[in-house]
């Protein structure tokens, strides 16, 4: 991993902000520090179960705390910058320029604003670090749980994302509190991660590579959209909409959890096929903006920079924003047609996601999650087995294939097939917010002192 940068440096970058992007930014007092970021030591946090024993250590790394403290308050300037132009340029054009520099390279868009040709630089650049051959064997390795599991877990894990209402609050801002919005956002998320582990989708002209281009602007439209909207938006409180640090868990909660248990099991190091999912993970974050700072690539240091960010979360659940949003997604309906198959498929893959919910962030408490939307009747638990039969049993299967000389280039061949059908399954990833949202937003006068 690269050194992380100095704090001086980093202030410095978010201070930034303000004259670098004023359409967005230039409201915003950086030197301030939002209610949502907790770093006393009674603090309640977005951190539980067994992960609560590691803030003590982390609150006494004063380092890290001003880093985490910085990257509470940093966007995404490339992204941002670009997004500001909708002013001069309008939401569809502004899509339409960045679909096609990912499609045929940047040089051959007519008219290409420099922000665009920033952002594209950006996004092709080769951190010192990469080596694409671990790229694409983690992406391998990733696609038999992504094809039999991904589908049972994406609603649950989707569902994750609303239980911090600082973190939740830009979704609900732009328009993500009805079922049919919901089930957009859950099908875009999953075709993003889908996407990125076919083979070669990250390289520069790949399909993954130009899926994290239009996620990046997805979030700078919101960020521009959520900061013109003082009404419902306190920077004061909520520090500025999907800041750096939240796009975290996200991108790295499956090799977070991974470096969990190897710490615990008192090893320092991964293995070669730990490494390959390490580095694609790493890489996958990297186009989509983040800071390498915020890439750790040791099981120690990924511990540290996700405990770090969820124990300075200031814990918050407003039923208003997160309880919406956790309904409207628990009622979303994801089936990619009206058939029968498609209807007995949902009715397994609810119940799944409800206990993979439970399980994995209500601590197995029933009556909470029932308390909050989600209720997991003893039918749900049934169909969830049921359901855990059928796909671990195909993951084995596919396991065992890959380590059989003749058979795991066929079984490999078999899972990109599926992906790829899942992915027709969500249809045209739209990557946005509510299209009719974006309005040019006057520019704002600078804070002046």
């Amino acid at each position: 991993m690269a050194s992380m940068v100095s704090i001086d440096d980093l202030r410095a970058r978010v201070r930034a902000q303000k004259e670098l992007i004023p359409a967005i930014y230039g409201n915003v007092d950086f030197s301030a520090v939002p209610e949502r970021f907790a770093d006393a030591p009674d603090d309640a946090t977005s951190l539980s179960g067994r992960y609560v024993a590691e803030r003590p250590r982390l609150l006494a790394d004063a380092d890290r705390l001003d880093h985490m403290r910085a990257y509470t308050m940093m966007g995404d300037n490339v992204a941002d910058a670009y997004a500001a132009l909708m002013r001069e340029h309008g939401f569809r054009r502004l899509v339409d320029m960045l679909v096609e520099a990912c499609d045929r390279g940047v040089e051959n868009v007519a008219g290409a604003p420099p922000e665009l040709v920033a952002f594209i630089a950006d996004m092709e650049r080769v951190p010192d670090w990469l080596d694409m051959a671990l790229v694409e064997e983690g992406a391998r390795l990733d696609r038999n749980s992504a094809a039999h599991l991904g589908p049972f877990i994406i609603r649950g894990a989707f569902i994750a994302t609303f239980m911090n209402k600082y973190a939740a609050l830009p979704m609900a801002v732009t328009n993500t509190l009805s079922s049919d919005t919901a089930a957009r956002r859950v099908k875009e998320t999953a075709t993003f991660f889908t996407t990125s582990i076919l083979p070669g989708a990250l390289e520069r002209f790949g399909p993954g590579f130009k899926s994290a281009a239009m996620v990046r602007l997805m979030h700078s439209m919101v960020r521009a959209n959520v900061m013109r909207r003082p009404k419902d938006w306190d920077v004061s409180v909520f520090g500025i909409p999907i800041p750096q640090v939240d796009q975290m868990p996200a991108g790295l909660i499956a090799i977070f959890l991974m470096s969990f248990e190897i710490v615990a099991k008192g090893r320092n190091h991964f293995t070669p096929s730990e490494r390959a999912r390490v580095e694609l993970a790493r890489y996958r974050c990297f186009l989509l903006g983040l800071p390498e700072d915020l890439l750790a690539d040791t099981p120690q240091g990924i511990v540290d920079l996700m405990t770090a960010r969820g124990g300075t979360l200031r814990a918050g659940y407003d039923d208003s924003t997160c309880g919406e949003l956790l309904r409207a997604t628990m009622a979303a309906d994801l089936r990619p047609d009206a058939s029968l198959g498609s209807r007995v498929y949902e009715r397994f893959e609810r119940s799944f996601s409800k206990l993979f919910f439970v399980q994995n962030f209500m601590a197995g408490d029933r009556g909470k999650a029932a308390a909050i939307g989600v209720p997991l009747t003893r039918l749900d638990v049934v169909q969830a087995a049921a359901a855990g039969l059928f796909v671990y049993g195909r993951i084995k299967l596919y396991a065992l294939a890959s380590h059989i000389p003749g058979l795991s280039r066929a079984a490999d061949r078999c899972l990109v097939a599926k992906l790829k059908a899942q992915l027709a399954s969500y249809g045209h990833a739209e990557f946005t917010t509510d299209a009719s949202q974006y309005r040019a937003a006057p520019t704002p006068q600078l804070a002046t002192g």
